[in-house]
């Protein structure tokens, strides 16, 4: 299922705060081997110590892509994103009630292989300045089938626990 001519392929893994996309990425890179990109998000927000305002959604979502680029050359069959500026997108929509147009021109150029959408059914925890001081899912998801929706991505929900999990993906990506 790899493209060596062209490079990994791109598992995109989306959904909302706290349903288990870092967990999942990192045991798919252990479970095959590869390459995973860690969230930018979490990194900024460690970094300047407070929650993005709206002018900062566009530098977050060209970092988190520029950093799949540099990832995806150390890769060989996948590279596990967790995360993508499709994300930064739902949450603009959510916190800022719109895209701007230049996320929404990095979210239409960027291509997966194959987007994973994370059920929020692991229990919600919330992250210091990370996450929400409440659980946003429900809102978050509906934003992001919209999203997903109106750009026409097929997607795979994954759900369960971690186990069951990985083998949802395996059953998809084969072993």
């Amino acid at each position: 299922m790899s493209h060596p001519a062209r490079g990994p392929l791109r598992i995109a893994i989306v959904g909302s705060a706290s349903s288990g996309k870092t967990t999942l990425a990192q045991a798919l890179a252990e479970r095959y081997g590869d390459v995973w990109v860690p969230e930018y998000l979490r990194e900024f927000v460690d970094l300047r110590g407070r929650v993005p305002v709206e002018g900062d959604q566009l530098h977050i979502a060209e970092t988190q892509a520029a950093r799949e680029d540099l990832a995806a050359a150390r890769a060989s069959r996948f590279l596990f994103c967790d995360t993508t500026p499709l994300m930064t997108a739902v949450y603009s929509r959510h916190y800022f009630g719109r895209i701007a147009p230049g996320l929404a021109q990095l979210v239409a150029a960027r291509r997966y292989d194959m987007t994973l959408v994370c059920a929020p059914d692991v229990p919600w925890q919330p992250d210091g300045l990370q996450r929400e001081p409440e659980d946003q899912s429900a809102a978050v998801n509906a934003l992001l089938s919209a999203e997903l929706a109106a750009r026409a991505i097929p997607h795979v929900r994954i759900h369960g626990p971690l186990a069951q999990r990985l083998q949802q993906v395996e059953d998809v990506l084969g072993r």
